[in-house]
């Protein structure tokens, strides 16, 4: 993954979003200097027929590393009971520039991890929806705000990133409800980065009864932690090492207690793989709405219930000592018993395995490396609220598997991988047990060629996957089935000028979720920049 470094190391990383029907017309034979918005086969965001109100929240460029600073206000016209609370982002940009990762915090809340799309010289633009209701507690006052996606324009890369960001609120009327949401969205105090582990203080309010963490992790920075997926022991003649190999897991702490586990999605952004031809129209699953890692944090609610800070750690198993590249911000959801002051309540089981697994390296003309990676966690815990006494037990388990290929001076360069995370949260109270099982897979099958001659060409396949269900008495009260695959083959010659590449390129992306009330099943495709399909079959 040499040549990917080179390419990469200057800049962070890549985002994107839009909608158009497909070409009448037969596609170009090679990409030309302008192509088709970026676009994703992801759904919008279900909102319901009532009252809405738009605030703008950002409306600015990027030409540097400097924070955009404002304020947010509420909206007067819809209250302060929403149904839901959309999130959307419009951008735009020309000329050359690379991939850039950015943020957007409200209150100090991460509420959007966002990168951005490689522009064509006369420019595209793109937009991103996401649903924020979540953040309600966050958005009901006056808050602070500040967004920085980093940017770097000079007389090689020209492109100013334009950006405008807004919230639109659904009031919640007549049969519309109003959407049940944390009662408190926290964020860690004091909040700094200590070697590899990133921590702060967490003080939640006496009364809560369920806790969340959710932790928007991105390996990025143009380093190797960006493929962190691709790292090989010391000893394998590659150009991204670390000591264990490619085994990664974000992990949470409480008071210096395992507290959380998680396997990281393995994002793709839009230059990546060397190849950002792949990514033009597009974008890899998650690389335009980072979606963050969640762990139920409800067994410590106990301990946290004090009064008192406690310190929160998160860190990622695997990354080498003094290896920077990896961030992870963090916001705490925090429900509270209405009828109590004060909850109580103790950890009562923690079973915690340590991450566990093997590589083997096998040298020769074609190099290879076979990597497997698991660990285990089981924490348990009651609270004793004002409708009796809780129990919540949290089981995860996460493990990877995958085989990296190459040739000397990487010229060829390939993996094959898969990640697993399964999580069981048991909650015991009066009556019969509530039981939530969630299956998350996410595959990687992408295979370089050409990446020391005139013609590189990059082939990748990715998966993202999650079954979840919620059962109480045998009877399913929830469900959801979610499946985002990505294909893509796309070559270019090297090292001339653009109108030499002659690159070519095709993709393709079908976006399946469904559950209760949501059938979505979409598939867009691209030829050359063109967008060739775009299907719906809900």
């Amino acid at each position: 993954m040499r040549r990917l470094l080179l390419a990469l190391c200057a800049a962070a990383v890549g985002l994107t979003l839009g909608i158009g029907p497909a070409t009448a017309s037969a596609p170009p034979t090679e990409f030309g200097t302008d192509w088709h918005d970026p676009v994703t086969a992801g759904p919008p965001v279900s909102v319901p027929d009532t009252t809405s109100c738009k605030v703008t929240v950002a409306d600015t460029e990027f030409r540097d590393y400097t924070p955009y600073r404002g304020t947010y206000l509420p909206p007067k016209a819809c209250g302060d009971r929403w149904n839901k609370v959309v999130l959307r982002l419009e951008g735009a940009v020309a000329g050359r520039q690379y991939d850039r990762l950015g943020y957007l915090r409200i209150g100090g809340v991460e509420v959007l991890r966002t990168s951005t799309p490689e522009p064509s010289p006369e420019g595209i633009t793109w937009n991103v929806e996401k649903d924020v209701t979540r953040y309600a507690a966050t958005l009901r006052d006056r808050q602070p705000v500040e967004m920085l996606i980093g940017n770097l324009v000079n007389s090689t890369y020209t492109g100013v990133i334009k950006v405008k960001v807004t919230l639109t609120f659904y009031a919640a009327e007549g049969r519309v409800k109003p959407a049940r949401t944390p009662d408190k969205v926290l964020t860690l105090d004091g909040a700094h980065q200590v070697g590899t582990v990133y921590e702060g203080q967490l003080t939640t309010p006496r009364n809560s009864e369920r806790i969340v963490a959710e932790v928007y992790a991105t390996g990025s920075g143009g380093g190797c932690e960006e493929f962190w997926y691709l790292t090989v022991p010391d000893a394998a003649p590659y150009s991204c090492k670390a000591k264990d190999g490619p085994y990664r897991e974000v992990r949470v702490s409480v008071d210096g207690r395992l507290a959380g586990i998680a396997a990281p999605f393995p994002t793709v952004w839009t230059g990546g793989w060397s190849n950002p031809f792949l990514w033009y129209v597009i974008p890899g699953p998650r690389a335009f709405d980072v979606r963050p890692v969640e762990y139920d944090l409800t067994p410590f609610a106990g301990q946290l219930n004090d009064g008192e800070p406690h310190r929160i750690a998160i860190s990622v198993a695997g990354v080498p000592e003094g290896q920077s590249g990896w961030s992870t911000p963090t916001n705490v959801l925090v429900w509270q018993d209405a009828g109590a002051s004060r909850v109580t309540g103790a950890l009562t089981a923690h079973r915690a395995g340590e991450p566990a697994g093997t590589v083997t390296h096998q040298p020769g003309t074609e190099h290879r490396l076979r990597a497997e990676g698991r660990d285990s966690l089981t924490v348990s815990g009651y609270l004793d609220t004002s409708h009796g006494r809780v129990t919540t037990t949290v089981d995860r388990n996460v493990a990877n598997t995958s085989t990296h290929r190459w040739t000397e001076g990487e010229s060829t360069d390939a993996l094959q991988a898969r990640w697993n995370d399964d999580e069981t949260v048991v909650t015991r109270g009066r009556g019969p047990a509530t039981v939530t099982r969630t299956h998350r897979a996410y595959t990687m099958d992408g295979e370089i060629t050409g990446g020391t001659g005139e013609r590189l060409r990059t082939v990748m396949t990715m998966g993202d996957r999650s079954d979840s269900a919620t059962v109480r008495a045998g009877e399913r009260l929830d469900w959801s089935h979610l499946d985002d695959t990505y294909t893509g083959d796309a070559a270019y010659n090297q090292n001339v000028p653009r109108e030499q590449r002659h690159a070519t390129g095709v993709s393709r992306e079908r976006y399946r979720l469904f559950g209760p009330g949501t059938c979505h099943d979409r598939t867009l495709a691209t030829a050359q920049g063109e967008l060739t399909e775009d299907r719906r079959n809900c």
